[in-house]
Order: C-alpha cells, then structure tokens, then sequence
C-alpha cells in the first residue's frame, strides 16, 4: 500500500512540475515577443497645444502612474501575481528617440519591441498626432532626475494569467481599441465622444459597455451617466462622489487626480455625448 501510495505522490509531483514548468516557459513566450512598430508620424503642435500640454499630462492620467515629475513610482502590488513600477518617464526620455516614445504612447510597444502591460496605450492610441508630440515635448522639458525603475515582476498566479491569456499586453489590446469604438452621434457631440475615447474607455471599455480595469474591480457601462444632471455631473468628476455621497473607490482617485482638471466646457461636453449615448440605448 505504501508503494502506490508513493507512485501516486511521484506521478503527481511530475505533473506538478510539468505544469509549472509550462507555465513558466508559456508566459515567458509572452513577456519576449516583440513587434516591429509603425512608424509614427508626428506633427508640429500648436503653440496653444504646448502651452496646455502639462494639464492634459494631468488629465491622461501621466502624473498619477508616473508621479510628480515623471520620475516613475512603485504602482501597486498584488502577492503571488505582479508587483508593477511605472517607469521613470525623465530617465527613458534621455535615452529614447521621439519614434520610441510615440510607439509606447499610442502602440504599447516598448523601446526594445517588447510590448508593455498596464500601460493605457489602447487609449492612448485615440489621440492625434499633435497631441502625442506635445506630450513628447513637455516629457523632454522636465530635468533628469531619479533611477532607473525596475521592471515589473511577475509571481506565479500572474505568470499563469499570461501564460492563459488572461492578463493581455497592451499591443494586443490598442487593436480591440481600433475596432471596438464608442457610437459615434454626429457633430453635436463629437467633442465629449473623443474626450470619452481618450479618457473613460481604459477603464469603461473600448466602447463604453463597461470593463475590468483591475481584477477585483468592475467599472460600468456608461449609460449609468445618464442619471446625472450637468451639476451632479460636474461634481463627479471633480470630487468622486455621486449624488449618494458613496466612495467610488477608483473613480474617487481619478477624480481627484485627473478629471478634475478638465474644464468645465469640457465636462459639460462629456456629459452631452454620454447622456445622448445613454438615451440611444435607452430607446
């Protein structure tokens, strides 16, 4: 009895160790894929979109991840599956060209082709030619300052989420991005649609119907901001809270840290496109 009791615990410690070392060799198939980039073609901005650039740094949520400066923090850190840095945007600056920068920007695809994760590049790939450069522009106008950070580091349950497809790059995603839109309602409000395509969708899905922007957190279909009148709305996106006065946990921190910095023409913007939007579903 003892005998197959020990055949039993040898088979399932080979099993064990087959799977482990295919998890391994999977996700690390992932982490090494590289993409050749598309060229980037990036114009001239105005003097009006340079002079506005460090606001919508702000708004992009650059500041948040990167920290004041941009010189790269410690994001979050979840056990036994990945524990990530925002990398020091003043160091990479010194050492990436322009082409570099703009394919990480908008292709999430990183200086040495490799793709990157949590990067919001599916995003990001929403916003035009001059506002990349000028994003590039204020990059380069901060003073070098801080270390290299490290590189994310992946534990086993977030190997095995790479290694399943669970945890997908960011290249993978600026596609789905692409073809997945939010409606388009017409001029009326093409202002508040883009300023959704480049500011709600990281979170809400490419197209709004709602997404996971981590693990344990569900965001909404935006139809939800249907509900709000232009003052509650304001309100929301200043401060995080709704009518109910509830935390909204995550959308407290991007209202406190990004979206309190759009205007209020902007916002009023926003609200038209969602609550037209909301009233299409409705229907």
């Amino acid at each position: 009895m003892f005998r197959w009791i020990g055949y039993g615990l040898a088979i399932m410690a080979v099993l064990a160790l087959g799977f482990a070392a295919w998890v391994w060799l999977a996700s690390a198939r992932v982490l090494g894929r590289t993409h050749e980039a598309a060229p980037e073609r990036l114009v001239q901005p105005s003097a009006a979109q340079l002079a506005d650039a460090p606001r919508q740094a702000r708004i992009l949520g650059c500041l948040s991840c990167h920290a004041e400066g941009l010189r790269g923090r410690m994001m979050f850190e979840a056990p036994n599956v990945v524990k990530v840095w925002a990398p020091n945007l003043t160091e990479l600056a010194a050492r990436a060209t322009d082409q570099q920068l703009a394919q990480a920007i908008r292709q999430g695809i990183g200086q040495d082709g490799r793709p990157l994760f949590v990067m919001p590049s599916p995003m990001y790939s929403h916003l035009s030619d001059q506002e990349v450069a000028a994003l590039i522009v204020f990059m380069r106008s901060l003073p070098r300052a801080g270390a290299q950070t490290p590189r994310i580091e992946w534990g086993p349950i977030g190997r095995f989420a790479l290694a399943t497809g669970r945890f997908p790059d960011a290249v993978g995603r600026v596609e789905e991005f692409r073809v997945r839109q939010p409606f388009d309602l017409g001029p009326a409000t093409a202002a508040g649609r883009r300023i959704a395509m480049t500011g709600c969708t990281e979170c809400h899905g490419a197209d709004l119907s709602g997404g996971r922007p981590t693990p344990d957190i569900t965001a909404p279909d935006l139809a939800i901001a249907g509900a709000y009148d232009r003052e509650q709305f304001r309100r929301m996106l200043r401060t995080g809270r709704p009518p109910s006065g509830r935390d909204l946990g995550l959308m407290g921190k991007i209202a406190r840290d990004d979206t309190r910095h759009l205007t209020d023409t902007e916002i009023d913007q926003l609200h038209a496109y969602l609550q037209e939007r909301a009233q299409r579903i409705a229907r």
